[in-house]
């Protein structure tokens, strides 16, 4: 049985990291009976748009802004065609659906959200690593620093680093060299180990390593500006703690409880 969406309302897809195949199933039914698409230009692989009908409206939203967006899903639902708001990873993570969404409901259109693979976990995937190690972080931080968009004051990243726990930094490595000060400013020791993943699980992803000594030379040296995630920790290191959920006594005595 084909699913069939409601054409009153936008529909917001995740289209995740890069590779066109981490798109969820229920994403990849919606931009099959897409009639509009409007998708996040550069930051979107292409090939996603290949699932999508012959004859398809697709819109490349880098040199619209947040009122010519908004008109043209108005216009495709009015029309009574399925819109396709396709955003790059997760809805959820540096997403701005909000405003979008707020500016719909004003003019009397619902939406519906389906979530996507976000860069953080594709970066962990391309590196096959844990954010969760037993013994050396058990919680993962996501952030980013201050551009366009300020940081409340209480999440500057001198705060977070005081945790010493696993982080992922978003939208920042174009100042790398200031990420890793502020880091060790804040309580990270200068040899935690460091990994930059440029354009996670695309075809021309890049993965540096280092610590937060180094990690700026070699991200500069390597050219990368953009499009790239930071990730920090212990958890990039080579000290192991396993966890006993698989361990045969463990088990036992879990299964008694």
């Amino acid at each position: 049985m084909t699913d069939v969406f409601d054409t009153r309302k936008v529909w917001f897809v995740g289209a995740g990291p890069g590779d066109k195949e981490l798109i969820t199933l229920k994403g990849y039914r919606v931009l099959q009976q897409a009639q509009v698409v409007i998708y996040a230009g550069s930051l979107i692989n292409p090939e996603l748009l290949d699932y999508c009908q012959p004859g398809t409206e697709c819109h490349d939203s880098a040199a619209l802004n947040l009122e010519q967006i908004i008109e043209l899903m108005e216009n495709g639902v009015k029309a009574g065609k399925l819109v396709v708001r396709l955003q790059t990873g997760d809805l959820s993570l540096y997403g701005s659906i909000r405003e979008q969404g707020e500016m719909l409901t004003k003019l009397g259109i619902g939406y519906v959200s389906v979530p996507g693979v976000s860069a953080f976990l594709g970066a962990a995937a391309q590196l096959g690593v844990e954010y969760t190690v037993p013994e050396v972080s058990q919680s993962l931080i996501i952030t980013r620093i201050e551009g366009r968009t300020p940081m409340p004051p209480l999440e500057q990243l001198e705060s977070f680093a005081r945790h010493q726990t696993s982080m992922a930094i978003f939208l920042s490595v174009q100042r790398i060299n200031r990420v890793a000060e502020r880091l060790i400013e804040g309580g990270y020791p200068a040899d935690t180990p460091v990994a930059v993943v440029y354009k996670a699980t695309w075809p021309d992803c890049q993965e540096l390593r280092g610590t937060l000594i180094d990690i700026a030379d070699k991200v500069r040296d390597a050219g990368i500006r953009k499009t790239a995630l930071i990730m920090v920790g212990a958890f990039l290191g080579e000290e192991y703690h396993y966890s006993k959920l698989y361990d045969a006594g463990f088990s036992h005595e879990y299964r008694k409880a």
